[in-house]
């Protein structure tokens, strides 16, 4: 599976599509809203993990590989892969993760 699916939702991304599709691949979908600068760093699951940014922009380093999402970009971590998130956008990034 590709790490990374560009535009996988339309603008304005709306949640409840998000929520559908991933449940749909037996992912549930959960919120996060950061602030400029918030860093979540280094964090492994047992789970495969699906990140899609709603509003902002974000940069993602997963196992090793640095890459930046924006609004309606799906990432997928897999399982047992070291990954951080940090919000690089000049002002609040709301965006989902989900498991499954």
């Amino acid at each position: 599976m590709e790490l990374i699916n560009r535009k996988k939702f339309s603008n304005p991304v709306d949640r409840g599509a998000v929520a559908r599709d991933w449940r749909e691949r037996g992912f549930d979908c959960r919120l996060f809203v950061d602030r400029p600068g918030q860093e979540w760093n280094d964090f492994v699951h047992g789970t495969n993990e699906l990140v899609t940014v709603m509003e902002g922009r974000l940069e993602c380093t997963v196992g090793g590989q640095r890459v930046q999402l924006h609004e309606g970009d799906e990432l997928y971590i897999p399982r047992n892969t070291r990954h951080s998130v940090k919000n690089i956008h000049t002002a609040t990034t709301r965006w989902l993760f989900g498991y499954d």
